[in-house]
């Protein structure tokens, strides 16, 4: 089989992306009185003037159609204690359950915000481009606490770590 098919090319990704360790996050939302949430390692600072991140989102995602209209969003960074909170945020728990576990408030538009994140930026949706599977969501921060000891999830060759 050649070495440059889609294919091959798709499966040399994930086994290379399985050895970049990222933080854990969950991206939520409110939509026509429902709250939305999504565990994810896919986001990323974008600029610091304006303060910025950038979300990238499976269009398959539940959380996907709210984002598509335009809503604000708060990107979670979960603390080494949150292992079970990623867990009901990624994919098998739909809906309201995804809130069960966690100190989970009302941020300042109404966004779901873990307040014992390790740190939580609320943020203005200001673009979104799609690209293939996934949906790019540039989101404004206009607010950001942090929390606690710096000791965040971490994701790295399918399972959960510590940094320490």
């Amino acid at each position: 089989m050649a070495q440059n098919t889609p294919e091959h090319v798709q499966a040399a990704m994930r086994a290379g992306l399985r050895r970049l360790a990222k933080a854990v996050v969950v991206i939520t939302c409110s939509f026509e009185n429902k709250r939305y949430a999504m565990a994810a390692t896919a986001v990323s600072e974008l600029s610091m003037n304006p303060p910025s991140l950038l979300i990238c989102v499976n269009k398959s995602a539940s959380i996907s159609q709210p984002l598509a209209h335009r809503v604000d969003f708060a990107v979670n960074i979960l603390h080494s204690s949150h292992e079970a909170i990623s867990n009901l945020c990624s994919g098998a728990i739909k809906g309201e359950e995804r809130f069960k576990l966690g100190n989970w408030q009302t941020g300042g538009t109404g966004v779901p915000i873990l307040a014992d994140a390790q740190a939580v930026f609320e943020c203005r949706h200001a673009e979104m481009h799609a690209f293939g599977t996934h949906d790019i969501v540039i989101g404004e921060v206009f607010a950001c606490a942090v929390s606690g000891d710096v000791s965040p999830l971490i994701y790295v060759d399918g399972r959960y770590m510590s940094p320490l």
